[in-house]
């Protein structure tokens, strides 16, 4: 039984991957079940027993999307600026094409999406804990206006404007966003 169990978790695990996949590649009406599962060698029927619906699997990849993005983006300590702006850089080169998919699409279909709603609320969350130590310098309305200046700098947007609308090298796009950083926080 635990052999079964362990085949079921990896296929469920290669359904998972094929859909992050597919949806870094296109965009999301263009995911098709029978792509995701020849992808993760599987039968469309299988992909359905596993997460009951297209939909289903799609909000789910969404948040392993916004999952990961916040695992990296949690790597530098508090306070860390370079650090900080690295972690952003190494997660955005990997799954910021994908994100600005996602929210493109969000904005063609005038609907919210839950995953990007938790990844807009984990994106200032992480603002507010990975600069406290130069937020703690500015108080009550200013502090706000500065965390605003961070998530806009911090954003998956600026990654895009730099690296792929102007075509900076990653080493200067990353040198930017510190100095957009440390200027927002006054230093």
């Amino acid at each position: 039984m635990n052999l079964r169990a362990e085949s079921a978790h990896a296929t469920r695990q290669r359904i998972l991957d094929a859909t992050v996949q597919l949806l870094g590649e296109r965009l999301t009406a263009d995911v098709r079940l029978e792509e995701i599962a020849a992808r993760a060698r599987a039968s469309v029927q299988t992909v359905l027993r596993l997460y009951g619906s297209r939909q289903a699997l799609l909000e789910r990849a969404g948040e392993i999307v916004a999952g990961r993005v916040g695992e990296q983006r949690g790597r530098a300590r508090p306070g860390d600026v370079p650090g900080a702006v690295a972690a952003l850089f190494d997660r955005y080169e990997e799954l910021g094409d994908l994100v600005v998919r996602r929210l493109a699409e969000e904005l063609r279909e005038g609907a919210r999406d839950a995953a990007l709603e938790i990844g807009r609320r984990s994106h200032r969350a992480w603002v507010e804990r990975q600069f406290q130590p130069q937020l703690a310098r500015h108080p009550g309305a200013r502090r706000e206006r500065v965390v605003h200046a961070l998530v806009a700098a911090c954003d998956v947007y600026t990654w895009k404007l730099l690296r792929r609308d102007l075509g900076l090298a990653r080493e200067q796009a990353e040198s930017t966003v510190r100095r957009m950083v440390t200027g927002s926080l006054g230093g």
